[in-house]
């Protein structure tokens, strides 16, 4: 039978915190689901992750933030995509953030 779930079936993570889960993986793509309940990226700390992403919130609302200055407000629904080594952060979520993340590798097949 084919591996199968619920986007929404999760446990929820402790006030503060994100709970990452691997939904598929293969040598260039990876699928996560993200629960964060009241979550913010460490002072100072930025992603800078090596392959592309593409994020939705899927449910709650966030705020991103941009090395270079921009915010991103997010709904329920919204999606980015954010370039290999674009320096990013969460600046907050709410309590019942939702997010679904592709992760994919670049030429030299980064993952």
């Amino acid at each position: 039978m084919p591996d199968h779930g619920n986007l929404f079936d999760l446990p929820s993570p402790a006030s503060g915190t994100e709970i990452f889960d691997k939904l598929f993986a293969n040598a260039r793509l990876r699928i996560e689901r993200i629960a964060s309940n009241a979550a913010a990226s460490p002072e100072g700390f930025w992603y800078d992750q090596p392959d592309d992403e593409w994020v939705m919130l899927a449910r709650g609302e966030a705020v991103l933030a941009f090395a270079d200055g921009r915010q991103l407000v997010m709904r329920a629904g919204d999606w980015v995509t954010i370039p290999a080594h674009c320096r990013h952060r969460i600046v907050s979520t709410g309590p019942d953030a939702v997010w679904l993340a592709v992760h994919a590798a670049g030429e030299r097949g980064n993952s």
